[in-house]
C-alpha cells in the first residue's frame, strides 16, 4: 500500500485466513458485482471536516455515473488493496443542485477551486485526458459524509458520521499534506493550476448557500421517543 499521509493505527484483527480467502474466491467467481463495476474513475482530493478546516484529509474518490447528471463514489484512504473505506460522496451538476430545498443546500461544497487549483486530479492520468473531465467536474456540487476519522489516526471507524467540505480558496490546504500527495503521486499543483486557468465554475455562479453559507457544521445527536405504532409505548425501554 502506498503510504498514508495520515499516522493510523493499524486495523485490530487477525490475519485473514486461507480458508476465508478461498471462500472469497468461490463466491467472487459466482456472484456479481454490477454496482461495483460500474466504478469508472479515480479522483484524489482533499476534504476537511464541517466544523474544523484544519482538520483536512486525503480522499481517494472511486466513482460511477448513475446517469449524465449525477456520480457517486466511494471514498477510502488510500489507492490500494486494503485502504480504509471512509466516506461516501454524491456529486450532482449545477442543474440539479439549485432544485434542491434552500436548508439542504449547505450540505453541498463547490468543486470549482479544488479543480482549477490544481488540487483535485485523477492519479496516472495524463493531462490532456484528465482535464476534458475536470471541466465538468469544475462546475459540479459534492455532498460528502466520513465515517472514519482517519485524520486521527482511529484504528476503527469511531463516533457519529461527519459532513466534510471541500477547498473554496488559496492557502486553505495544509503544505505538508500538500507536499506529501504531490510527492507520493509525482504531481504539481501548481504546474497544474497553470494548465486548468482556462476552466470555470458553476455558469450561475457559487450559490451563497452551498460551501455550509460561509458557516461550520457539525453532526450530532439527540434522544428522541420511537413510540410503537401498536400500542404507542416506547420500543426501546
Amino acid at each position: 500500500m502506498a503510504a498514508s499521509c495520515h499516522d493510523v493505527d493499524p486495523v485490530p484483527g487477525k490475519p485473514t485466513e486461507t480458508g476465508t480467502s478461498l471462500l472469497e474466491t468461490a463466491t467472487g467467481a459466482i456472484q456479481g458485482f454490477a454496482p461495483v463495476n460500474q466504478i469508472h474513475q479515480h479522483l484524489c482530493a482533499f476534504h476537511f471536516y464541517g466544523d474544523d478546516m484544519t482538520r483536512q484529509v486525503e480522499a481517494h474518490h472511486f466513482c460511477a455515473h448513475l446517469n449524465e447528471d449525477v456520480r457517486q463514489c466511494l471514498i477510502f484512504d488510500g489507492p490500494d488493496a486494503g485502504a480504509r473505506l471512509i466516506g461516501l460522496e454524491y456529486i450532482v451538476t449545477e442543474e440539479l443542485f439549485l432544485t434542491l430545498p434552500d436548508d439542504e443546500k449547505p450540505l453541498w461544497h463547490t468543486h470549482e477551486f479544488e479543480v482549477k487549483g490544481g488540487v483535485l486530479f485523477m492519479p496516472g492520468v495524463p493531462g490532456v485526458v484528465e482535464r476534458r473531465d475536470l471541466e465538468t467536474v469544475a462546475k459540479t456540487y459534492g455532498k460528502t459524509i466520513h465515517f472514519w476519522q482517519v485524520d486521527r489516526g482511529d484504528a476503527l471507524p469511531l463516533g457519529l458520521p461527519q459532513i466534510m467540505m471541500a477547498l473554496t480558496r488559496e492557502g486553505q490546504l495544509r503544505q505538508d499534506l500538500a507536499e506529501c500527495v504531490e510527492k507520493k503521486f509525482g504531481v504539481s499543483f501548481e504546474k497544474e493550476r497553470e494548465n486548468r486557468a482556462y476552466m470555470t465554475g458553476p455558469a450561475h455562479g457559487i450559490h451563497p448557500l452551498a460551501n455550509a453559507a460561509g458557516k461550520g457544521l457539525k453532526t450530532s445527536i439527540r434522544e428522541v421517543d420511537l413510540p410503537d405504532p401498536t400500542t404507542r409505548a416506547r420500543v426501546f425501554t
